[in-house]
This record gives C-alpha cells, structure tokens and sequence, in this order.
C-alpha cells in the first residue's frame, strides 16, 4: 500500500554512517526517513525524493549472562534478539511477531507477552547511544543527558535515531505455558464476559490476548490467546478455571519454547499484503462494548480481525512522569485488524475498521499507543502522550528544533508549527 520512491538509500554499517548520513542530509536540506526493522504499516520510513538512512544492516548483539544485560544495534529483528538472549535463557519484553523491529517497538513503548510481569521495553533500556539532529552521537542513561534518554522511552523516533539499544533482560523460559483456546461465535458473547473477568483478576505472570477472527474455513470464532510466564506447573493450575470454561472448539495451550511463542503470529502478518487498522485502549470490556464489537465484526470483511491486547500489570504500576508512555491505566489495546490482497478492495476494508473504530470510541479512554498510530495528526498523538506531551514538546524544541526528524508519530517543533 505504500508506494514511495526516495532519491537515495543509505545502508549503514554502524553509527558513525548513521552520523554521516545525517549531516549529509542536513547539508542538503534533504528529506529524511529512518528504516531500521521496516515494520510500520503507515509507511513512515520511507520518503518520497528523499534520503533513507537504513539501519537494517546494524545487527550486532552481545549478551552478559552476568549482568543480565544485552546491547543490541537497531537493525535487529525481535526474532534475531529472541535467539541471541534465550541461548542464555535470558529474555526481555519484545513485540508479538518475530518481524518486527526492536528500535520501533522500544521507541514507541513496547508491548510483549512479558509486559504484564516485567513492564514494557522501554521500561527495560538501561541506556542508548542516539545521532542526533545536529549530527552528534550521544550515549543517553539515567545519568548522561537524561532529559534525552527519558524522552526516548515511548516518544518515538522524534529525537534522534537511536543505533544501540541496551536492556535489562530476565531469566524466561526456554518452555513456558501458551497457546491458544477458541470458543463458537454463536457463544461469543458469554465467552468474551468470561474474559473480562479472568483478565482484570489475572496475575502478572499471565498475559491473555483475545481476537474475534476467522477461521480458514470461513467460521468466526472468538480466540484467547495466553502465556504463562513462570514455571509450566504453576500456569497449568491458573489456567484451568479458563481451559474448563465452556465447550471450546480448540484448545491448543501447551509447553512452548518462548522463541516458539513469540514467532506464533507470523503467518497471519506477512510482507507484501495490505494492512490496515486503527487503536484505542480500553480499561473494560463492558456488556455494551461487547455488544458493539460482535455486531461490527459480524459484517467484516473475511480476513480482518479484532484484537484486544492485554496490557496492566506491572506496566501499570509504574508512574505515568517515568517515561513518555503515558496510557498505563488501560487494560486493553482494542483494534480492528484489515487484511487483504486485492487493491480494488481498499475502501471496505478500511471503512470497516474506521467504522468498528469510530463504534469503539464511547468505551476508550481516549488514549492510543504511538506504534498503533499512522497519519492521524496531532491529536492523536498528544492522545499517546497524555500529560507527558509539553514535556515531549519542549525536548523536541531544544533537540530538534527544526523537525529534521518528521516520518514519524510527529511532535511538532514550534518553529514547524
């Protein structure tokens, strides 16, 4: 869906390319779009006419058994990080899909299967090292530019391009407790009950997403989808109230190597098909919500979804000032999901989710997670941001006054206003 033709690609093998391709951009007045895992449905790292600084190429790792800690370059893949720091049974929240890119996911917050008992991943970088607008590379910690490394925990590519990431990683696996339960659409309803109130009263240890979705033959069903993040036992028994729950068609919860888990979804989200959806957290999912969302999902066009991803737990405990981050208080991340091959069939498929979306709004918090969002103007972005928004404004006013840094969930500089 996105068709763009910049006027140079550069690949970089490390940060000082990175530097270089920023001032080269700078002394041309070029337009610039950063590519590091290439994710983003919305198109933001790639330009029109522009440069392209690729970090895709940057994908050194080293991981301290020690210390628990891994430094990773911004061209890795969460799949790549996965398989370096579970060699070590060591792990850190990272996405759901192994596609993704961790520099995009980290900047923007960061939601994983573990986020529920570790916090997000930008609530796990120790420290980072950034190019700058000015073409400076800065390492950034809790002690070094710390208004710089605060921002970039959730405030997106706003700041800088950040070219090694370094985490907190945690002991994980190699096997814990997942898969998947799936109940009738005709018994929806009572299921997606069922599941609010198994979700709200979960432990931190248990992440439960859900999707109202469609099987490949044609049938909708409603999917949970949980991990268990603690030893394989001790998630058989909290789970059992969910797998004796009702008369499941499928029940696909087993001992998984995490690795396995977090490649789970991939088939479902290739490259090259078009994609569409629109965000908005929940803190319930109430009767009337419910209500809404199976008569919406009803009438969806075949291979879209609705998810509802599980946040809380230790996300929410910690302060909305820590970072950028700033929708803690949200039990769900609720979306429509379109997916389809055919361009003759854009406006449905995107009129569906914007509908279902817009029929959502009444249950939102109001708030959106920045990686859910695509070009939905300031609004929404200040809706990411919450309270932390003048902050983010006034660190995107003294680090890149110019908004040299715009192919992204874009806080605008005063001087670009």
């Amino acid at each position: 869906m996105i068709d763009r033709r910049p006027g140079a690609v550069v690949y970089c093998a490390g940060s000082d390319d990175v530097v270089a391709a920023v001032k080269f951009a700078r002394s041309r007045s070029l337009l610039v779009a950063v590519r590091a895992g290439g994710h983003n449905i919305g198109g933001a790292s790639v330009c029109d006419g522009g440069l392209v600084i690729d970090l895709s190429r940057m994908k050194q790792i080293e991981v301290d058994p020690i210390r628990r800690t891994a430094r990773a370059q911004a061209g890795l893949n969460l799949g790549e990080f996965d398989t370096a720091t579970q060699t070590h049974g060591l792990a850190t929240t990272m996405g759901v899909n192994a596609d993704t890119g961790i520099a995009g996911l980290t900047l923007g917050g960061g939601f994983g299967k573990l986020g529920r008992k570790y916090g997000l991943s930008c609530d796990n970088l120790i420290s980072a090292e950034i190019a700058t607008a000015e073409g400076r590379l800065l390492r950034v910690s809790a002690t070094e530019h710390a208004d710089l490394f605060w921002a970039i925990r959730g405030g997106g590519g706003n700041f800088g391009i950040v070219t090694t990431f370094e985490y907190r990683l945690f002991a994980v696996g190699p096997t814990l407790l997942a898969g998947s339960i799936s109940h009738p659409y005709d018994r929806a309803r009572d299921a997606m009950r069922f599941y609010q109130a198994f979700a709200s009263s979960a432990p931190d240890e248990l992440s439960l997403d859900a999707a109202l979705a469609t099987t490949p033959s044609g049938e909708r069903v409603f999917n949970i989808s949980c991990c268990y993040v603690g030893p394989i036992e001790q998630g058989e028994r909290v789970l059992k109230p969910l797998r004796a729950y009702g008369a499941p068609i499928q029940d696909q919860i087993a001992p998984r190597a995490y690795v396995e888990i977090q490649s789970a979804g991939d088939a479902i989200f290739p490259r090259g098909r078009r994609y569409y959806w629109k965000a908005q957290f929940l803190r319930e999912l109430s009767d009337p919500a419910i209500d809404v969302l199976l008569t919406h999902y009803a009438n969806a066009p075949s291979g879209s979804l609705l998810v509802l991803q599980h946040v809380g737990g230790a996300i929410a405990r910690v302060p909305i000032a820590e970072t950028p981050y700033a929708n803690r208080d949200a039990l769900y991340d609720c979306f429509p999901i379109s997916i389809w091959d055919d361009p003759e069939e854009d406006a449905a498929h995107i009129l569906w989710a914007r509908e279902l979306w817009d029929a959502m709004r009444p249950f939102s918090t109001g708030g959106v997670y920045a990686n859910n969002l695509g070009e939905e103007g300031t609004e929404r972005v200040e809706a990411a941001y919450g309270e932390n928004y003048p902050r983010l404004l006034a660190l995107k006013n003294k680090y890149d006054p110019t908004n040299f840094f715009r192919l992204n969930q874009n806080i605008k500089p005063m001087a670009a206003c």
